[in-house]
């Protein structure tokens, strides 16, 4: 097994076009993304740029170093060289060679897996992998590396933590963000690590018992083996001491997760790269730690820092964002209509169903 953290493919001064990438969704039906001026969609099928999986590799393992910069998290990511202080994410790729069997000359089965938990052993961070369903393991050109792709877009948006992404932040908005931001990477951003049960952090090398979990009513602990003494904090069900589980340092080391419940509260959906944000007791997506505490504009996809917004039907949206989906018309005193989160003026609304 090769490992690789892919910083050296690292260049600072790439920008995001993405004009023309053919949409997940619809399919052969768009004819390639087309930038709208603000909204976070294509001009030609609506859909999310998510939904078009824009980003590159090097261009993900950037915005993924700029949220873990300044953080206690910062080991995981590295200088770029010439970069201005720039830090990108040392992503742990994982390759897996196996030999072929055959009469002619031996060849080899290669494997790549786009991200795999870090500081592990091959046979650990293999049975980790299969823990996690199929269509979800960030196998280089299958489902699941797309699956992950969208996911990094969709949890980690790069406009939650990176002001300079944002469009049209006055002074004041730009400090509330900032403050927003170093408060978060200082009491709630987290990544989980991988092990087995009761050996985390620096017990993974001196092979020393992480924190156990609470005595039983009578004041013994239970067995491991007959009783279950680890369980899935999401699940319940006990965990055998050979299988890797998901700790969070965030949660404390007495509370663990199979590796396929460590997923968001909200949503219920795994937590890309095991990148976590602890709030009330459990593991939030990016996306939704950043919405418990502030609103989201449903027209642009940004965090809202404004004191003045407009709100419908348990949404909001920037004032000058609250425009019709299809004419772009100010609606702030009009007549609309939302359809599943589009919001649209009368005449537009009257179109569509025609």
């Amino acid at each position: 097994m090769e490992r690789s953290g892919g910083a050296q493919e690292m260049s600072v001064s790439q920008p995001q076009s993405g004009r023309g990438v053919p949409c997940l969704r619809c399919r052969g039906t768009c004819t390639g993304f087309e930038p709208h001026s603000w909204r976070k969609i294509c001009k030609s099928c609506k859909c999310s740029q998510e939904d078009h999986c824009l980003s590159s590799d090097a261009e993900d393992d950037r915005k993924i170093g700029r949220l873990l910069a300044d953080s206690k998290y910062a080991t995981l990511t590295a200088r770029v060289k010439g970069g201005d202080g720039v830090r990108i994410y040392k992503r742990n790729r994982m390759i897996i060679t196996n030999p072929i069997v055959s009469r002619k000359d031996p060849t080899f089965d290669t494997i790549t897996y786009e991200w795999a938990p870090p500081g592990l052993t091959q046979k650990l961070a293999m049975q980790y992998m299969e823990l996690i369903p199929k269509e979800m393991q960030p196998v280089a050109g299958t489902d699941g590396a797309h699956y992950r792709r969208r996911q990094l877009l969709r949890q980690l948006p790069v406009h939650d933590h990176d002001p300079s992404q944002c469009r049209g932040l006055d002074e004041g908005e730009l400090k509330l963000m900032e403050d927003f931001v170093k408060k978060y990477k200082a009491e709630a951003l987290g990544v989980g690590e991988v092990a087995l049960p009761g050996h985390t952090g620096n017990a993974k090398e001196e092979g020393k018992a992480a924190e156990k979990p609470p005595e039983t009513t009578n004041g013994a602990l239970e067995s491991t083996r007959a009783v279950g003494l680890y369980r899935c904090e999401t699940c319940k069900q006990a965990v055998p001491e050979d299988c890797p589980v998901v700790y969070a340092d965030r949660a404390g080391y007495a509370r663990l997760w199979h590796p396929a419940c460590f997923v968001c509260c909200r949503c219920a959906e795994p937590l890309v790269d095991l990148i976590y944000f602890w709030k009330s007791g459990a593991a939030w997506c990016g996306r939704h730690y950043c919405e418990s505490l502030r609103p989201r504009c449903a027209g642009c996809d940004e965090i809202i820092f404004s004191e003045e917004y407009q709100r419908a039907e348990g949404m909001a949206w920037h004032k000058k964002h609250f425009t019709c989906l299809e004419c772009e018309t100010p609606l702030c005193s009009k007549a609309f209509s939302l359809d599943q989160g589009s919001l649209r003026c009368a005449a537009c609304s009257r179109s569509q169903r025609l």
